[in-house]
């Protein structure tokens, strides 16, 4: 978190936190919703300015709930998840995973594919997506137990586990229902505020 965050929170600990304006999609996209609607599902506006998207991504975060934010300043802006807390990428070398913000993936400690073919990590920083234009190239990285790769094994029965050789030990994979992504990887795609 910025330096200039935390002294904000220090001097202003008790400002409201704001939920329906940030969006999150697939592809590792904030998204601003100006009318606070992002509740609704539109896909809001593309944030393209390079010093607010650094500063979204060095002052993204959690709560104890499983709630994702941005703190900006004083105020915790609430963001809507369209698919995980991160999307990962593969690096340029092709050797580790990245997420959206270009932190490097330290550890994987499970795998979920879901009915629409979306592979899931269970990582220490929390729960990612693979970036869609991805996957292929890490299906054919990530081994079985016996060596093969994972695209020709997932033609029969998916393996108990998978290894990302060089990088990541062997994690178990399981499948999962796309609608239960959420829940199954511990956070939630569309906080709201308590009701009152």
């Amino acid at each position: 978190m910025d330096p200039s965050v935390k002294d904000a929170l220090a001097r202003w600990p008790n400002v409201p936190a704001v939920y329906g304006w940030l969006s999150l999609d697939a592809r590792g996209r904030w998204r601003f919703h100006p009318e606070g609607r992002a509740a609704e599902g539109g896909p809001g506006e593309s944030i393209t300015n390079t010093q607010i998207l650094g500063f979204i991504d060095r002052n993204y975060g959690h709560d104890e709930q499983g709630r994702w934010f941005f703190q900006n300043g004083p105020q915790r802006v609430y963001v809507r998840l369209d698919a995980a807390p991160w999307v990962l990428r593969l690096s340029d070398d092709q050797r580790r995973l990245l997420t959206h913000t270009g932190r490097p993936v330290q550890s994987v400690l499970g795998w979920r594919l879901d009915e629409d073919g979306r592979l899931y990590a269970r990582t220490e920083a929390g729960a990612g997506v693979v970036l869609d234009r991805d996957l292929p190239m890490l299906l054919e990285i990530l081994r079985t137990p016996d060596g093969r790769p994972l695209l020709d094994a997932l033609e029969g029965a998916p393996p108990p586990a998978i290894s990302f050789p060089g990088a990541y030990e062997p994690a178990p994979l399981a499948s999962l229902a796309r609608a239960e992504a959420a829940a199954c990887l511990g956070f939630v795609a569309d906080p709201a505020p308590a009701p009152e």
